[in-house]
């Protein structure tokens, strides 16, 4: 049997973070009780590393080309074709990286350079490392560009990073990493941040490279859809250790471990949603691990009273909740300089109209670009309209001015996608929570908000020493549930959530849509849910928007919607959606 392409035997990664009370600290990020992480990725395979944010999974796979953090203390062998990285000397991973061992990582904006072209930073990397002259380089940057599918390779030379798609932005990084025809490519949470088409096209696009290219892929990712749809091999990783690995197939179809079990339950499916999702800890706790189920997923509420469905029995009268907004021809156009004197008109929303009732939920959905984040925007006129009504209990919202429209303001808030570029950095939790409410007077004195804040923190579940603390001392799903309380704080009627659980691993995931389902019925809370992820609307949403181009192609139900699609444009969007786990595993 012929050695892997890469072998990890015993791989521990420790953090040195500095010294207190005269006795260094460190944490373990890989490894525990003296065991570390071994696997193999044998020559022309894809194994996936799955699990929750601080698995390890990243450390592990960035330990392999040497990109930890100087504060990073790695032990183990990490053999690459026969040779131990770790006793490589800084120069000679420098030639390795690229030219033998490339990676892609989840946001394309923060790794590509904004100030230099397209062309520019593909040409780099082939005249460092394969020694092409100029013009070589930059007629194989254009080549490499047709290759991943880029439209107008060579236009797109000139172009830079802020002037492409999300979609576009990820094949230019596949690009570079491919410039040197590396034999492993690292590909980290590739595709996210990505609506289901780009992403459908991404894993077809790395598919097709591997195949055609004959070269390895280690896959980091949380989403394991898209694990059963790429990975031959899949380990399964908790608190830095293995907990699970096998044949992909084999291990989601019939998995050994309680927190592999656990992981594929979190998951919203598509058909017939459960009420509430499970939670990993309340899972593990039932298989015997004696783990203690998460905070947020044990939110008391009081439900308010549900409307009946509709029936034809005459003594069954529905009751609808009240409509507390109402949207009407809703428009919004940016105008592109062209020139010196032209200007170009670019239709982000057009004719947008619907209506939400206190209670219920409204999920829009579509690709990048078709217009469902300007239009939730638009809703709070965090950008002006171009013509429409925004109706709030039978109020224009965007013909309001001064005092009206700031106390109307706070009644609609928004919880965006990134969790950690949402907080201030330098404020305190406590200072988040209090400033609104200082802002829109709610609460007669700092002692009554205080009071209103750790009430809050609670009901998201946090506990009270979170008020003291600072954005960078939480996990991405308590920093959103933080952002869901500073919501909170202002008593909104209307949430507008825009991608608030994409960036947020399955079982964090499953934790926030519980909450965000017992706030709903506790408060009567009415949310306008942006979502690429399909299987979360369903799990979400009483009604879809399906966006196109700035306009709505399609309005239904979320059940009719999901089986019986009317538009094409719906089921290619759902025919996208990663399908890679068997039956029995979902």
């Amino acid at each position: 049997m012929s050695e892997p392409l890469l072998r990890i035997e015993d791989l521990q990664v420790h953090f040195r973070l500095g010294r207190e009370a005269g006795v260094e600290r460190r944490v373990q990020a890989v490894g525990r009780n003296g065991r570390g992480v071994s696997f193999d990725v044998p020559e022309h395979r894809t194994v996936a590393l799955v699990g929750e944010s601080g698995s390890g999974k990243t450390v592990t796979a960035m330990s392999i080309p040497g990109l930890l953090p100087d504060n990073a203390e790695v032990r183990g062998r990490i053999l690459f074709q026969g040779r131990d990285l770790l006793q490589a000397r800084p120069a000679e991973l420098r030639r390795l990286r690229g030219a033998q061992i490339a990676c892609v990582f989840q946001d394309p904006m923060s790794s590509l350079n904004p100030v230099l072209s397209i062309g520019r930073q593909l040409a780099e990397p082939l005249r460092l490392h394969l020694g092409l002259s100029a013009r070589a380089a930059w007629a194989r940057a254009e080549q490499l560009l047709e290759e991943v599918g880029l439209p107008e390779p060579r236009r797109r030379l000139d172009r830079y990073a802020h002037e492409l798609s999300g979609g576009q932005q990820q094949r230019v990084m596949i690009a570079m990493a491919l410039a040197c025809e590396p034999k492993l490519l690292i590909a980290d949470e590739p595709t996210t941040a990505l609506d289901v088409t780009i992403q459908r096209q991404i894993l077809e696009l790395l598919a097709e490279l591997k195949q055609r290219r004959r070269m390895s892929l280690l896959f980091i990712t949380h989403d394991l859809g898209v694990v059963g749809e790429i990975a031959d091999e899949v380990l399964v990783m908790r608190h830095g250790q293995v907990r699970e690995q096998g044949p992909a197939r084999q291990v989601f179809a019939h998995p050994q471990d309680a927190y592999t079990r656990a992981l594929l339950s979190c998951r919203p499916p598509l058909q017939q949603p459960p009420r509430r999702l499970p939670v990993v800890d309340a899972e593990l706790d039932a298989d015997g691990e004696g783990a203690i189920a998460a905070p947020a997923a044990r939110v008391a509420s009081a439900p308010i009273a549900t409307p009946a469905l509709a029936t034809e029995d005459a003594e069954r009268t529905v009751v609808e909740p009240p409509v507390v907004l109402q949207v009407r021809a809703l428009a919004k156009s940016f105008f592109l300089r062209e020139g010196l004197w032209r200007r170009r008109e670019f239709k982000a929303v057009q004719e947008a109209s619907f209506e939400l009732r206190r209670g219920r939920t409204l999920g829009i959905v579509g690709e990048s670009g078709s217009g469902k984040t300007t239009l939730g925007l638009t809703l709070l006129r965090l950008h002006e309209p171009t013509h429409g009504e925004v109706l709030f209990e039978g109020r224009n919202l965007l013909a309001l001015q001064g005092p009206d429209r700031q106390a109307l303001r706070r009644r609609l808030q928004i919880v965006f996608q990134n969790p950690y570029a949402a907080l201030n950095p330098r404020f305190s939790i406590g200072q988040t929570l209090l400033e609104p409410m200082r802002i829109h007077a709610i609460g007669a004195d700092d002692v009554e908000r205080e009071a209103r804040a750790l009430a809050l923190l609670r009901r998201v579940g946090l506990d009270e020493t979170a008020f003291s603390k600072y954005p960078h001392e939480f996990s991405g799903g308590q920093r959103q549930r933080i952002a869901i309380a500073r919501a909170l704080t202002l008593q909104p009627q209307v949430l507008v959530l825009d991608e608030a659980v994409s960036a947020l691993d399955v079982s964090v995931q499953a934790q926030v849509l519980n909450l965000l389902k017992d706030l709903q019925d506790e408060l009567g809370l009415a949310y306008v849910f942006i979502s690429h992820d399909l299987a979360v609307v369903r799990f979400m949403a009483d009604e879809v928007l399906v966006m196109k181009d700035g306009r709505v192609v399609e309005r239904a139900c979320a059940s009719e919607l999901l089986h019986a699609p009317r538009e094409e444009y719906t089921r290619r969007l759902l025919a996208a959606v990663p399908r890679g786990l068997p039956a029995s595993a979902t």
